[in-house]
């Protein structure tokens, strides 16, 4: 099988590497994190520019017809400069349900907005005792005439500060971990009965803390079937899983090239530490965590459009927990060849890892996923 990029795919890849290089500097990221938004509004607008956020929507909706290879590249990219902006939250997330699930007429009014720039979107699905259960929703969704009413709250939003639509899971029926009565619903964050509290998380992204009080919301903000609208979130968190596999091979391979730099220049006892060979085997293990990463995020690339939603599942599930593995391999080398300045906040090594262990919490940690993947009998079920 054929692994090359295509030239367009490659002049996708060239393009940002060169304008995150040029504007992603570590001084530059303290700066955009200093901000009130946490990231920078020209960088955002020159992705917008470049056509990323019309990247996977189809021609048809006003998109560039990108697939998971093209969010593959995109994400690995944010991942090596340790990106700040909120193009996962907007475009792998919410650009999900939208391609996914959206009306035709959810796709004309929203995309083109997405494509420019111009909304930003988020997805809340988090409660406070849910921990990884996509299917555990206390928030509920009470049907209001032709619309709904929403109440409840979700945590740890990713961007949720700063988007102009968020998109939540909430009950229509059922108890609280039935897999069936589960509604997706597109609320405007600025809708009366909102309320959001906004922080910065360890890894210096943003975040925010949703509350719905009796927020009303038309029948046109439904996405799907409001009974039936989990399969739908599955499939998005799972190809937001690709993406997040991609971007933690993107935080993996910058955390190996700062640490064999710093070893060639770091000097104990008179001559540079990469001279002692037990470093040098602590290199050679983050060198071989990174391409057994990168080999599994891959096969999750390839799976991630898959319509079987088993098979897709446990490529999710074999791709978190080697990712996961991984960058515990690659990170805590890195601290330990670093020394006392990888633990610093001068210092950017620390906050790869800080990225590395937020992308491995996030939609279930490695050792979640093991357990989801011994239970669906491992990555190829047997035919029996």
């Amino acid at each position: 099988m054929d692994f090359d990029l295509s030239e367009e795919q490659s002049m996708l890849k060239d393009s940002l590497d060169r304008l995150l290089a040029d504007a992603y500097g570590f001084e530059a990221r303290k700066r955009f994190m200093a901000t009130p938004e946490g990231w920078s509004a020209d960088i955002w607008r020159q992705m917008a520019e470049m056509g990323l956020m019309a990247l996977p929507f189809a021609e048809a909706d006003g998109g560039i017809g990108g697939g998971a290879v093209e969010t593959m590249i995109v994400m690995e990219s944010l991942g090596k400069a340790l990106a700040l902006e909120p193009y996962f939250a907007t475009v792998v997330l919410g650009g999900g349900f939208l391609r996914l699930g959206g009306s035709a007429a959810q796709k004309a009014d929203l995309i083109p907005q997405v494509a420019d720039g111009s909304l930003k979107l988020a997805f809340g699905h988090t409660e406070r005792h849910s921990r990884f259960d996509l299917a555990h929703v206390n928030t509920t969704a009470t049907k209001d005439g032709d619309g709904w009413v929403l109440s409840g709250a979700k945590s740890v939003v990713q961007h949720g500060d700063c988007a102009d639509r968020i998109f939540v899971t909430a009950r229509t029926a059922g108890g609280m971990t039935d897999e069936r009565g589960v509604g997706i619903f597109l609320v405007d964050a600025g809708a009366e009965g909102v309320s959001r509290r906004s922080y910065a998380t360890q890894d210096g992204l943003r975040a925010a803390e949703l509350t719905l009080d009796k927020v009303r919301v038309p029948a046109g903000a439904v996405i799907g079937d409001p009974e039936n609208g989990l399969p739908l979130a599955r499939r998005v968190v799972d190809q937001a899983i690709a993406a997040l596999a991609a971007e933690a091979v993107g935080v993996m391979s910058a955390m190996h090239t700062l640490t064999v730099d710093y070893m060639k220049v770091r000097k104990q006892f008179g001559v540079p530490i990469g001279s002692f060979q037990v470093l040098q085997h602590g290199a050679v293990d983050m060198y071989v965590a990174i391409e057994q990463a990168r080999s599994i995020t891959l096969y999750a690339t390839m799976m991630a459009d898959s319509d079987d939603a088993d098979e897709r599942a446990r490529a999710m599930h074999a791709a978190k927990a080697e990712i996961g593995r991984g960058g515990r391999i690659v990170g805590e080398n890195a601290i330990q060849i670093h020394g006392g300045v990888g633990m610093t906040m001068e210092y950017a090594v620390g906050h790869y890892f800080k990225r590395m262990t937020m992308i491995d919490v996030a939609f279930g940690n490695a050792d979640h996923h093991l357990r989801e993947l011994a239970r669906a009998g491992g990555l190829f079920a047997s035919a029996a």
